[in-house]
């Protein structure tokens, strides 16, 4: 792999090279930077959804989704994206593993960039054909699929397991910065029209793939550091060199190392969740009262930001935990269970006070992006360089496809679902019967690691005090 150009020229400017920890910091600024732009991007179509199909006294809305059918048009339009990116996902996972991952993530986002502004564009040359943004979406979503698998594997190059969980747990927090950040920017300009909420974003994202290509250093050994997860030799100039024996692990090996099936699974319906709240939060925030008061769309956008603020918490809070106690299963699952109480108390108690509303959404953030955050990094990472590869590394971008790939067939059906669900009698409570329901079943997924921890722990703890009494004794 070939230094990137402008790592470089600072390294000739300077007249040596950087050390690992410079490196590492490096590479956590630019790929968070990244995923933040792809999560900026799609937030927008949460945002805009109550101007596209607003309420008779409220506009015309934006033609065709301002019909009888409006909502199940929005909800459609989000499924071709994420089904779209959950496909996408396990084709670019392999190809993660197998090309240029620099050359890869900056095509993605490149690409994604310009598909998202193409949507906004819509808007702009007036286009009202249902078939248009759907075209879009499935471009965009392709695009969108190189990303993840793509971050995830950098970092893990350059990472060990030692505080995995609380390092990437704090690194993930790029995915609610992002939404906050796309929220944010997309009610500053929705008055001056929906367009500008993705053409501006867009442009965004192309630019940070020139950032990519310029400074993301995707392997230790590239700048001749040794990596902390790959065998190395050394050569005859002193420079580090990969080991032999590191191709790409195929498919179907890596279902088969102990977890994947599992967590992919738990994911599928953590997702669900978590990406219902990502493209509905702001119109089911537009559409209810709160304390007696109906918010602007750009006011429910606002409110909606607290969401991804516990998200964040929620990330670095199970990171910790499950470094604390080595057991990821079972904090992903004290989540998820704890969230089924959370999100019922929201439903029914969040609409009496603006306070309450924002003290339970947090906590809901806090319980639902947990999970997801932990799954998708440490857990994914760990996976990927689990023991049963014999110390093959080349199966991180992979293992990552498979999970969040599976998981974001959750994405896709939550919102979807969404959509069809509030159209017909009591609609949002037959959503968050949905919601309840998921989450549920994601914690109920992992048990049977929840229970292999236990035992674990359980006996690591009879041995050490085992081993102390006799060292007593002694």
């Amino acid at each position: 792999m070939a230094v990137p150009p402008g790592i470089e020229a600072l390294i000739q400017s300077r007249g040596r090279n950087y050390t690992l920890q410079t490196y590492r910091a490096l590479v956590l600024v630019i790929t968070f930077i990244v995923y933040a732009n792809y999560h900026a991007t799609r937030k927008p179509p949460s945002v805009v959804k109550s101007v596209l199909n607003p309420s008779n006294s409220e506009g015309v809305g934006w033609a065709p989704f301002n019909g009888p059918d409006g909502n199940s048009l929005l909800g459609s339009s989000d499924l071709a994206f994420l089904l779209a990116y959950s496909i996408g996902m396990f084709f670019s996972g392999h190809l993660g593993d197998t090309l240029d991952l620099r050359f890869f993530l900056t095509v993605g986002l490149v690409g994604s960039g310009f598909f998202t502004f193409l949507f906004g564009m819509g808007y702009f040359w007036d286009i009202h054909n249902i078939y248009y943004f759907y075209t879009i979406q499935i471009l965009a979503g392709i695009f969108q699929s190189t990303g993840w698998p793509s971050v995830v594997s950098v970092v893990g190059n350059w990472f060990g397991k030692s505080k995995r969980g609380l390092i990437m747990g704090i690194w993930n927090a790029h995915t609610s910065v992002g939404n906050i950040a796309g929220t944010v920017v997309s009610g500053k300009v929705l008055h001056w029209g929906w367009g500008w909420c993705f053409t501006l974003p867009g442009m965004a994202m192309a630019a940070v793939g020139a950032l990519v290509w310029l400074f993301l250093t995707v392997h230790p050994e590239d700048v001749g550091i040794s990596s902390p997860n790959e065998p190395h030799v050394e050569t005859d100039d002193g420079t580090v060199a990969k080991s032999k024996g590191t191709r790409g692990v195929g498919f179907a090996a890596a279902l088969r190392i102990p977890g994947v099936i599992s967590f992919s699974l738990c994911l599928f319906f953590s997702k669900l969740v978590a990406y219902t709240f990502l493209y509905w939060l702001p119109f089911y925030i537009k559409n209810t009262e709160i304390g007696g008061e109906a918010l602007s769309a750009s006011e429910a956008a606002d409110l909606s930001i607290v969401f991804d603020i516990g998200g964040v918490a929620g990330g670095v809070l199970a990171g910790y935990l499950s470094d604390r106690y080595n057991a990821k299963s079972a904090v992903a699952a004290g989540f998820l269970f704890t969230a089924v109480p959370c999100l019922y108390a929201y439903r029914e108690y969040g609409y009496v006070s603006f306070t309450g509303n924002v003290i339970l959404l947090l906590c809901s953030g806090i319980l639902v992006n947990g999970p997801y955050a932990l799954i998708t990094t440490a857990v994914s990472a760990d996976l990927g360089q689990h023991e049963s590869l014999r110390g093959n590394a080349k199966a991180l971008s992979t293992v990552t496809a498979i999970i969040d790939g599976t998981g974001s067939f959750g994405a896709a059906v939550g919102p979807m679902l969404t959509g069809i669900l509030s159209q017909y009698g009591d609609g949002w409570a037959n959503v968050f019967y949905m919601l309840y329901a998921s989450a549920l079943c994601a914690g109920l997924l992992i048990m049977r690691l929840v229970l292999k921890e236990i035992v674990q722990i359980t006996y690591g703890e009879y041995e050490a005090l085992k081993h102390e009494k006799e060292e007593t004794s002694a």
